[in-house]
């Protein structure tokens, strides 16, 4: 089953719960919440208020992805504020096993992210550890990228990883994709589909998240 985790990033911020509201009962199981610092990536998004208030708009799962330095910082305080799913980078942590170990110490899924030029094969040793693997398919940091399209490959390297070690984690895209591009990420193994302005922004939410799904 093909799940849907609108970013909302690219929602309107002055009507944020009705927003949230509006997705989820347009067909999205997932609400994707990008936090960022401004050290990790070249951009400052959002921090605990806002999944505070993701979490008392809905009860739809809230996909939190951190794109933070030192993340294991911060775990526990975002599992306070309602994040179901916390994604934290492969490459801004050293200790990936006792992060993960952390995340589902307080009840919740972990994820772990590659950005582009991360070769998939690091997470060898993670992905019977993970719930979720989320492939970046732009830079991290700002919405409104193209999808890099070689980053479909990447998914299909993962897919394969999780086939031969015996796990299945949610295979998870985010970055640049509309109806256009989609196929090929889900041909090649992802399940859970990122997507900002080509949800937010479409005159018809319920067409579009059933134009992803497919």
């Amino acid at each position: 089953m093909v799940k849907i985790s609108p970013s909302v990033l690219s929602c309107d911020f002055k009507d944020f719960g009705n927003e949230i509201k509006k997705i989820v009962s347009n067909g999205a199981e997932y609400i994707h919440i990008d936090v960022m610092d401004g050290h990790f990536v070249p951009n400052i998004s959002f921090g605990f208020p806002l999944v505070k208030a993701a979490r008392e708009s809905t009860d739809a799962v809230l996909d939190v992805h951190l794109m933070i330095s030192d993340p294991e910082k911060y775990i526990e305080r975002f599992a306070d504020s309602g994040a179901d799913i916390i994604t934290f980078h492969y490459e801004a942590a050293e200790n990936c096993g006792e992060i993960i170990e952390k995340i589902h110490s307080l009840g919740k899924k972990a994820g772990i992210s590659i950005k582009p030029a991360t070769p998939p094969e690091v997470l060898k040793d993670l992905i019977k550890k993970v719930d979720l693997v989320l492939v970046m398919t732009v830079e991290p940091g700002f919405g409104g990228q193209k999808l890099i399209p070689e980053c479909a490959e990447k998914v299909k390297v993962i897919k394969k990883m999780c086939v031969q070690a015996g796990c299945s984690p949610e295979i998870e895209v985010d970055g640049g994709i509309t109806a256009e591009n989609v196929n090929m990420l889900k041909e090649n193994g992802a399940n859970v589909i990122v997507a900002g302005s080509f949800v937010f922004k479409a005159e018809n939410i319920k067409e579009a998240i059933s134009q992803l799904k497919g």
